[in-house]
């Protein structure tokens, strides 16, 4: 094609034209400075820290305040043994609102030099903690209590001890030997028969079964050890685990010709036994739980307490208020002092808001869950964090970190927080009932059912049918499992 005829021109000249209006369109553009009034959230350090401290659980605050006070020279940390030397109270609220982050602190070092302390808490007698006269003493661990068996052999010569040690080194948690004899053998530049000896002296310690190479050999070593001379029993732990996991009676009754109730006493015996012996040692020591609210019962009505004793009491460094009262000085230290004061009681502040927003939140749970506090699991109503919200014209957020990692204390014992927000399921009578309440009233039908025919997930879905509760036999199948419940084939019994 020729590009000098006018046909072919046409699609240049077109684009032509385009950019030419785009250049017209950009030259008369107005530009301008323009004033427009918004308003944004700005996450202030001070804003990240007090969402922080609403959030952490008792320790994770304890350790967090610790290390404010290593880094803040005028924060004193007081712990709970100095709690008894006085009564501490609060400065007058006479300061700015905690979002200006400014303080009027000539009028907090008025107050501190009339003669008041400078403590943030109140500090009342207490009773003596029960948990500080738990003795913090390390339990044997297995490794330790297995040498210790050793030594009491005197039947075993030095060099076996010394194998069987070698092994124990090498025992897993549960107590099962992980170690081949072969390998064993070659890195002790020993024969293989040695440490077959030696694995056989290390399995008579305590508890049966310890040492085992696997769940066969584990089980077959504690029946031995109790003396069981039935040959079957043996038969069935070697080849039909999987039907004893399965209640297959009939089927392990007709190879060894035996009646099916014979073949399920054997079950019963093998379920005794403890695929896990080295769980009986306790390999670390006892976590505790320290409420960080406790729910009381005081004249018919359930009071909401803020334990405040799960973290030390905070106070302001006397000595360097001191130096902010001198007149003249280095100006560049007294600007430094003047912030460390400002972020010191900004983290005061932070923590009566933690306490605040805690006492609030737990005290509109209870209000929800009084049938809860009265009756049980039974009465436990559905709650979700938008209703505490709302109720108390907060945002699901701050519900949320508010009851994440908090436990409370009440007459029916000790429940995380978040125990009480259960999702629900409508009734036929318009009313609501929480998924723990149904999981309680299928575990009791389970506790009464006939055991040789038991309940299976459908006949459970027509019982709550007729209590009002109508769900899908799907959702029966998940609370019974999330109960830790077997179906109806696994706990059907024959007599």
């Amino acid at each position: 094609m020729d590009l000098s005829t006018p046909a072919a021109c046409v699609p240049v000249r077109g684009r032509i034209l385009s950019l030419l209006r785009k250049v017209i369109d950009v030259m008369n553009m107005n530009f301008g400075l323009q004033q427009v009034q918004t308003q944004k959230l700005v996450m202030t350090q001070e804003l990240r820290q007090a969402i922080s401290i609403l959030q952490y659980s008792s320790l994770e605050l304890l350790e967090y305040l610790h290390q404010q006070a290593s880094e803040n020279p005028l924060i004193d940390v007081k712990s709970l043994d100095r709690m008894h030397e006085g009564v501490t109270e609060t400065p007058p609220a006479k300061d700015k609102d905690p979002g200006s982050g400014e303080m009027d602190w000539d009028e907090y070092i008025r107050y501190r030099v009339s003669g008041y302390d400078s403590g943030y808490f109140y500090d009342r007698d207490t009773e003596d903690n029960p948990i500080e006269r738990i003795s913090c003493k390390r339990r044997h661990t297995m490794e330790q209590d297995l040498k210790e068996q050793l030594n009491f052999m005197d039947d075993v010569d030095e060099l076996v001890k010394k194998i069987s040690c070698y092994l124990i080194g090498n025992l897993n948690d549960q107590g099962y030997l992980e170690m081949d004899i072969e390998e064993a053998a070659q890195c002790l530049n020993v024969t293989p028969d040695r440490v077959e000896e030696s694995l056989h002296v290390l399995q008579r310690c305590e508890p049966a079964g310890i040492g085992a190479r696997n769940l066969v050999e584990c089980l077959t070593l504690q029946l031995k050890r109790n003396g069981e001379g039935n040959p079957v029993v043996y038969e069935i732990v070697e080849h039909h685990l999987e039907d004893l996991a399965a209640n297959r009676f009939h089927k392990v009754a007709g190879k060894f010709k035996l009646d099916p109730e014979e073949v399920q006493a054997l079950f019963d015996r093998i379920r005794e036994l403890n695929p896990r012996p080295g769980s009986l040692f306790h390999q670390d020591n006892p976590r505790y739980i320290v409420p960080d609210v406790t729910v009381e019962k005081v004249d018919g009505e359930y009071v909401v307490l803020v334990n405040e004793q799960s973290a030390p009491r905070l106070s302001i460094n006397r000595y360097y208020e001191g130096l902010l009262q001198k007149q003249g000085g280095n100006e560049d230290a007294r600007r430094f002092i003047h912030d460390k004061l400002n972020a010191a009681m900004w983290l005061i502040r932070s923590l009566e808001q933690r306490r605040m927003t805690l006492y609030r939140v737990t005290e509109a749970i209870v209000r929800v869950q009084h049938g809860f506090l009265e009756q049980g699991v039974s009465a436990l109503q559905p709650l979700t964090l938008k209703q505490i919200a709302e109720e108390l014209e907060l945002h699901e957020s701050t519900i949320s970190r508010t009851t994440n990692n908090k436990y409370v204390q009440t007459p029916r014992g000790v429940f995380e927080l978040k125990y009480f927000f259960t999702s629900g399921i409508n009734t036929q009578d318009g009313s609501s009932m929480s998924s723990e309440s149904i999981k309680v009233m299928m575990k009791q039908f389970i506790e009464k059912e006939d055991k040789k025919k038991p309940l299976s997930d459908q006949l459970l879905t027509d019982k709550l049918k007729k209590q009002g509760i109508t769900i899908s036999r799907r959702t029966v199948a998940k609370y019974r499992e999330e109960l830790n419940i077997p179906p109806s084939s696994r706990r059907r019994r024959l007599g």
